[in-house]
C-alpha cells in the first residue's frame, strides 16, 4: 500500500508541475505541498546534484527539467513559501470530501 501511495502523490506533483495548478482534496493538497516546495528549493541550486535528486524523486525527465530550469529560476529570490492551496466552496458529490486548488505563486 504504501508504494502505491508514494505513486499516486508523485503523479499529483508532476501534475502540479506540469499544468501549474491543480484541483485535488484538501488533504491531498496539504500532503503534497511540502515535498513540491523542498523540490522547488533543492531546483533553485541548479546543480548537477540537485537535478539528480529531483529526477530520483519525480521520474520523469521533462518535469525534473522544468523544475531546474524554470520554476526553480522563477522563485530563486524567494526563500519558501512557493505554493498557495486556495480553500474551495465544492464538495465532491460521492463522498464530500472538501476540494482544493493548489498552485505556485
Amino acid at each position: 500500500m504504501k508504494g502505491r501511495r508514494r505513486s499516486f502523490l508523485r503523479n499529483l506533483v508532476n501534475d502540479l508541475v506540469r499544468v501549474g495548478h491543480i484541483e485535488t482534496t484538501e488533504a491531498r493538497a496539504r500532503e503534497i505541498r511540502p515535498f513540491v516546495e523542498r523540490l522547488v528549493t533543492a531546483a533553485k541550486a541548479g546543480s548537477l546534484a540537485s537535478r539528480r535528486l529531483i529526477l530520483r524523486r519525480v521520474h520523469v525527465k521533462e518535469i525534473a527539467e522544468k523544475l531546474c530550469g524554470e520554476i526553480g529560476q522563477r522563485y530563486k529570490e524567494r526563500s519558501g513559501g512557493y505554493l498557495r492551496i486556495v480553500k474551495s466552496a465544492k464538495a465532491r458529490k460521492r463522498d464530500g470530501s472538501r476540494l482544493a486548488r493548489i498552485e505556485f505563486i
